[in-house]
Order: C-alpha cells, then sequence, then structure tokens
C-alpha cells in the first residue's frame, strides 16, 4: 500500500512539475512577444538579417523521410502551442511558421517532383505545381495583407456644427423596384448632421416617373440624364457635375445608413488633409444564396465577411483601403481631380480607389457597421455579381496593374495585387479539383514521388496554413468555406477572367437583382451543371480507384489511397455546392430583422400594455409581452415606438397571436409614416453593432464536420430530385395521338 502511495505521489509531482513547466514556457512566450523592443526598426531590421539565411536554410536542407516527419510534428505542435496564446506577436510567429512549411513544400516541388515520363503526366503535373504556385502566392500575400489590422476607430466632429462641411447624399438606381429605394431614401433623410448642410438626391437611371413623385412628395433631390453611358460609374459622374457638396456619400439603393453614419465617417476628414475616402463595411440583414439555401445565417460569417472584417482592416494599415461602391464618403475636390467615378472598367469602385492612391491620397476603413442591405436572393444571382467583380479586377490588372505604373508604395502594390490576383482562382480551383482523376481515372503521376513522402511535405504545409488562417479569420471566415465558396464559383469566373485579361474592353456591367421571390423550393439545373459534371467525373475516379484498390495486385496502394482521400475531399465540396444549388423558398416580400426595443401597445378598450419589439420588417412587427395577452386576430391596435426622447404612434392590427408573442401588421402609412417607422427602425444608430456578437469563432474540427455534412446534404438533395423527376415522368399523362385516316380508306 505505501508503495502504491508512494508511486501516486511521484506521478502528481511530475504532472505537476510538468504543469510548472508549461506555464513557464506559456508566460516566457507572452513576455517575449510583448517586449516593447520589437518596436525598434533598427532591431527588427536585425532580427530580418539573422533570420532570413536560416530560413532559407530550413526550407532548403533535404531531409531523409524519418527527418521530414520529426520536422513536421514539432513545427505542428509548436504551432498548436503558439495558439493557444494571446497577442499579436504570436500570430506573426505562426505566420513564420506556416510559410516556412509551405515554401519547404513548394521548393521540394520545384526541385525534386518535376520530372515525368510521359506528355500526358508533365501536362496534368505542370498544371498541379502552377496551381500550386499560385496558392502559394495567395497565401502570402494575404499574410502580409492581413498581418496587422490597423482597427481605426471613429474620431469626433468639432462640437461647433457651423463649421462642419456641406455633403451631398447620393442613391443611384436603375431597375430597382421603389419600395426598395424608398425605405434608403427615409433612413437618409434622417442622417444626423445640420439640415441646411446636407442634401439628399435619388440618381434615376431608369427615368421613371414614380420615382419623380416619389422624390417630390418625400422633399429629396431627384436626378437623371438623357442616357445610361458607363452605368452606375456614369450615372454618378453626371450628378457631380449639377451638384456642389463638399463631400459625396454614396449608398446602393438598398444599402439603408444609420442616422450616425457621417458622424462616424466624416470626423477622419478633419484629422488628416490628405484622406480622399473613408468606407465602412457592407452589412447585410439578410441571408445570401450560402445562408440561405444551407440554412447558416447567423451561423457562419457569410463569403463577404472577411473582406469587410478582416481585409480592408490589413489594408487600412498600408493606406490601401477600396471603394466598394456604398456606404462610403468621398470629397469631392479629390473627384474632381482624377475625373470623377472611374470609367474604365466594371469594377468602378475599386479603380476609384487606385486612381486616388496614385495621386498621393489617403483613404481610410471603419470596421463600425453603419448601414445595411439585401444581399443577393439567388445563386444565379451571386454567381452574375462575382462574375462582374472578377471581370473588373482583371481589367485593372491588365489597363492599371498596381504592380507598376506611379504614385503607390510597394505595400499598396501588393494589397492591390493580392486582391485582384484573388479573382483567378477558377482555373486553380478546378485543377486542385480533377487533380486526382489524372491517376485514378489515366494512371498519370502528377507528383513523382511516393504517396509517403508527398504526405510529410503536403501535410505541414496544409496544416499550418489552416491553423494560422484560423487563428487569424476565425471570427470572419470559417476553416473550409473558402473552398466551398471557390467550387461554387470557379467554373463562372474562370472564362470572365481569362477573357477580360486578353480583352479589358469586352464585356459590360450587370445590375445586381434585389427583391425577388421564390414561391417554391426548387433545383437550379442550369447554375448547378459544373458541379454535376465534376461530381460525375470524380465518382468515376472513386469507382476506378476502388477497383484498382481490390482487383489490380500490382498497383501502388499508398498512392491509390491517397489520391482515393483528396477525391472523397472533392466530392464533399462538390456535394455542398450542390447544396447551394437547391433554391429554399422566399415567399417574405419584407425580410425582418431582429431588434430588441422598448414600446407600448393600446388596445381599442383604451388599456396601454408594455411590451418589447423581437423583429420588424416594413410590414410589421414582432412584440413579447411579460404575460400573454388576450389580443384576437384582426383586432386593430396601436404601437408605439421611439426614437430617442421622441414617440411614434402607428396604427396596425394582429395577425398572430401565441401566447407572450403577437404578429402585427401595419396599416397603410403615410409618407411621414413611413419616414417615422424607418427613422424609428432601420436608421437606428444601434441597429448593427452587435449583429454577430453570438456567433461562435471558428475550430477547425466543428467547421470540418459542418462541411462535411452540407457535402452529404447536397447528395442526398440531388437524390431526392433526381427521385422526383423520375416519379414525375412515370406519372405524366401519354401525349393523345389522334388516329390518323388510311389512305385509300374512308374514315369514320
Amino acid at each position: 500500500m505505501n508503495i502504491r502511495r508512494i508511486r501516486y505521489a511521484r506521478l502528481q509531482m511530475r504532472l505537476l512539475g510538468r504543469k510548472r513547466a508549461f506555464s513557464f514556457a506559456v508566460g516566457a512566450v507572452r513576455e517575449l512577444a510583448g517586449w516593447k523592443g520589437w518596436q525598434n526598426p533598427l532591431l527588427r531590421l536585425v532580427v530580418w538579417l539573422v533570420a532570413l539565411p536560416i530560413l532559407w536554410l530550413t526550407v532548403s536542407t533535404p531531409l531523409s523521410e524519418g527527418q521530414q516527419l520529426v520536422f513536421g510534428l514539432v513545427t505542428f505542435v509548436a504551432a498548436l502551442f503558439l495558439r493557444l496564446l494571446p497577442g499579436r506577436y504570436v500570430t506573426q510567429a505562426l505566420i513564420v511558421l506556416s510559410i516556412v512549411a509551405s515554401t519547404r513544400y513548394l521548393y521540394w516541388r520545384l526541385t525534386e517532383t518535376i520530372s515525368f515520363d510521359t506528355w500526358l503526366s508533365g501536362l496534368f503535373g505542370t498544371g498541379l505545381f502552377l496551381a500550386e504556385l499560385y496558392a502559394w502566392i495567395v497565401l502570402v500575400l494575404g499574410f502580409f495583407q492581413t498581418a496587422w489590422p490597423l482597427e481605426r476607430k471613429p474620431a469626433a466632429m468639432e462640437p461647433d456644427s457651423s463649421t462642419w462641411p456641406t455633403v451631398d447624399v447620393f442613391i443611384p438606381t436603375y431597375n430597382e423596384p421603389l419600395k426598395v429605394v424608398r425605405t434608403t431614401v427615409f433612413a437618409a433623410m434622417a442622417i444626423d448632421w445640420p439640415r441646411h448642410k446636407i442634401k439628399v438626391y435619388v440618381l434615376d437611371d431608369g427615368r421613371r416617373e414614380e420615382f419623380a413623385s416619389f422624390a417630390k412628395e418625400a422633399g429629396v433631390g431627384y436626378l437623371t440624364r438623357k442616357n445610361n453611358k458607363h452605368a452606375k460609374a456614369g450615372n454618378i459622374n453626371a450628378a457631380l457635375k449639377v451638384t456642389n457638396g463638399e463631400y459625396v456619400a454614396v449608398f446602393d439603393c438598398d444599402h439603408i445608413p444609420t442616422r450616425t453614419f457621417l458622424q462616424v465617417a466624416m470626423g477622419w476628414f478633419r484629422r488628416d488633409a490628405k484622406l480622399a475616402m473613408v468606407q465602412t463595411p457592407h452589412h447585410f440583414f439578410s441571408p445570401d444564396p450560402f445562408e440561405k439555401n444551407l440554412g447558416t445565417f447567423k451561423k457562419v460569417p457569410n463569403e463577404g465577411e472577411l473582406f469587410y472584417g478582416l481585409v480592408q482592416d490589413g489594408n487600412d494599415l498600408w493606406n490601401a483601403t477600396f471603394f466598394c461602391g456604398s456606404c462610403a464618403v468621398m470629397k469631392r475636390s479629390v473627384l474632381d481631380e482624377i475625373g470623377g467615378i472611374a470609367i474604365e472598367t466594371v469594377t468602378e469602385d475599386a479603380h476609384t480607389a487606385l486612381k486616388m492612391h496614385r495621386l498621393g491620397y489617403s483613404t481610410a476603413y471603419l470596421a463600425v457597421p453603419q448601414a445595411a442591405g439585401f444581399a443577393t436572393e439567388s445563386l444565379g444571382a451571386h454567381v452574375g455579381q462575382r462574375i462582374r467583380w472578377a471581370r473588373g479586377m482583371a481589367q485593372i490588372f491588365r489597363i492599371d496593374n498596381p504592380l507598376f505604373g506611379r504614385g503607390l508604395r510597394l505595400p499598396q502594390r501588393l494589397c492591390y495585387a493580392n486582391a485582384m490576383l484573388h479573382f483567378f482562382y477558377g482555373l486553380p480551383r478546378l485543377v486542385f479539383l480533377t487533380a486526382p482523376l489524372a491517376y485514378l481515372l489515366f494512371g498519370s503521376q502528377v507528383i513523382q514521388a511516393s504517396a509517403i513522402t508527398i504526405a510529410l511535405f503536403a501535410l505541414p504545409h496544409l496544416l499550418h496554413a489552416n491553423v494560422t488562417n484560423s487563428r487569424m479569420q476565425g471570427e470572419f471566415r470559417h476553416s473550409f468555406w473558402a473552398e466551398v465558396y471557390e467550387s461554387v464559383l470557379a467554373w463562372y469566373i474562370l472564362r470572365p477572367t481569362l477573357v477580360a485579361f486578353i480583352n479589358p474592353k469586352y464585356g459590360k456591367f450587370n445590375v445586381t437583382a434585389k427583391g425577388g421571390l421564390n414561391e417554391s423550393e426548387f433545383f437550379d439545373w442550369d447554375i448547378s451543371k459544373p458541379y454535376l459534371i465534376l461530381m460525375t467525373a470524380s465518382l468515376l475516379g472513386l469507382v476506378a480507384g476502388v477497383v484498382k484498390l481490390f482487383w489490380d495486385f500490382d498497383a501502388d496502394v499508398d498512392t491509390i489511397v491517397l489520391n482515393l482521400i483528396w477525391t472523397v475531399y472533392n466530392l464533399i465540396m462538390l456535394g455542398a455546392a450542390i447544396a447551394v444549388a437547391n433554391e429554399a423558398r422566399q415567399v417574405r416580400t419584407s425580410q425582418r430583422v431582429s431588434m430588441k426595443m422598448q414600446a407600448a401597445l393600446r388596445t381599442p378598450d383604451g388599456r396601454s400594455h408594455v411590451c418589447t419589439t423581437t423583429d420588424y420588417s416594413d410590414g410589421g412587427v414582432g412584440v413579447t409581452f411579460p404575460v400573454p395577452v388576450a389580443l384576437p386576430v384582426g383586432e386593430k391596435v396601436k404601437l408605439t415606438l421611439q426614437r430617442g426622447m421622441d414617440e411614434f404612434e402607428f396604427d396596425a392590427s394582429v395577425n398572430l397571436n401565441r401566447g407572450n408573442h403577437v404578429g402585427l401588421q401595419f396599416a397603410s402609412m403615410n409618407t411621414q409614416q413611413s419616414i417615422d417607422f424607418v427613422q424609428c427602425t432601420f436608421a437606428r444608430a444601434d441597429s448593427w453593432v452587435v449583429w454577430g456578437d453570438k456567433r461562435k469563432s471558428d475550430k477547425p474540427l466543428s467547421s470540418m464536420r459542418e462541411v462535411t455534412w452540407m457535402g452529404f446534404r447536397g447528395f442526398k438533395v440531388l437524390g431526392a430530385v433526381l427521385l422526383n423527376e423520375l416519379r414525375r415522368q412515370r406519372v405524366a399523362p401519354k401525349p393523345v395521338v389522334k388516329a390518323q385516316p388510311i389512305p385509300g380508306k374512308a374514315s369514320t
């Protein structure tokens, strides 16, 4: 018994010693990472001069398989340890480890695996290496771009509002319904700025009488032009010629500003005389096609959040913030100097910012949502929007390449280059989706090395990149979702980017449709054709690989297994892409937005009930009561909402009663009531501040399970769609064929 106690005591001492050692290591790393000496430029230069030769030796030194295994394990364990520690310098260390692992893999690929025995292997193998080289460039540039987000805070305006500048608010529209535009106009009218120093204009390229009448009734400016040359850019430029505000704020017609927009955005112009533009995020209160069709709204960050949550903040450090076409303020004098909004490409916004930067002006980004709008409502519309962005970025890369020309500093060139190179992912993504099929279907060895050696070099590269990106991007992009987004869009942006790169004048601006409805769930066969073709090819490769594995006794088992694992991974991504193509029903004409705000409900008998709003749309409000209230459906009530110290009353009727929760539908409102309601809800200063606070940050394993489930869901959806189609064909009535009289015989 005493021996057992002694052994147990020794074990406790060992565990305690290890815990103390771990705590000491953690503390030492934290102290080292937080040391103020790192801010000394001379010290950092010395560190780089010493580190670069060591890094090169680490990348280029050949190792045996056993040594490479040890190298991979040691560096990855170090990364997992560092991931537990806070601080930006720790993030820099993770970036270094990731770049070393990825560069070592690429160096090995270039020096030891590019030797092919057949022309087919050479074709497939060279294509794969070039795709990997592209991915490495984008990875490194992405680390540079986002390694140290500036996290700029709003600057206050001076107390004396008489010194504040004049601002013109432009709301361009072309074919959007008035219902979408009017909410934005009413919110813009509520922007907190001296009334005599702000003017709101509807820029109607549709030249519609209904819009002219609405603008007159609302008391805002209405501008048109004789033609639609250069689309949105031309529309804004035409308005610049007939207005005179010192600054110009631009909102897409479905981006509803909060009343604090100018108070938040304008302060930095007073601090920086060279500041030409301030951009705020594009925030969306409706789900995009991925969120809607996969059911991930408010659970998984949408496709655009990485850009507005992290990339733009990283750009801001290097004075490389892009204009994004909406939710921004620009100095008119600078716009006049560069010739207005850029018209040479279909991404006029980013090109406009590039022109500003070339002339030495600065831009700023404030990651504070100050406007919100509708996301694209169907996968087809989403693809069309991304095609325009990809085409425009390829046009800029071709005709005004940021890597060359005057005016830009090196960091700005790299930020712009990465933004444009990103949209060339179409071909590399298709290469990654088809690469394992070269061996499974054609027997071509695309990497001239054993499967074990490939795994020993590739896994550290992939794992480090995933861990580092998860730490840096986890709040704005969950692991493995980038592959889903790229798999959906790769085929569609491939041709526009290549064509625009060859002929930058080809293509035109297309408007993203908003406000559509889906009466019933349907599967978009047209948009999913590329995914179905790739899935069919991958399934054939999977079957071929399994056949080789079990029936070809001379086959290289390790290589087959490696390619089968790769193919299964690709099938998961393609399954998720197919799941996105299954369009969910959308029968609401108005998107409901969650909001908690104190309110009061007055019933016909004169009693008033305190309640709290749960959500709202421009057609109604949901409210909850502390205790159930007897309100029959159809009963007329009056809802009181507050904006600051002011109260506003709206006529409504009960259309839903579930005990404590009651749904209200508004009666018809006049213009002033509509303005009051928008300013009590959409235009509130705190409308979008806590939007994603309850969402969990990224956990790579959980994200992998989530994406895998989406992949299986896609196969399930496809099976159900095919089964329903088969049933429909079976029950469809056969066409009636009328009897034809036999020639030469009388008909009866």
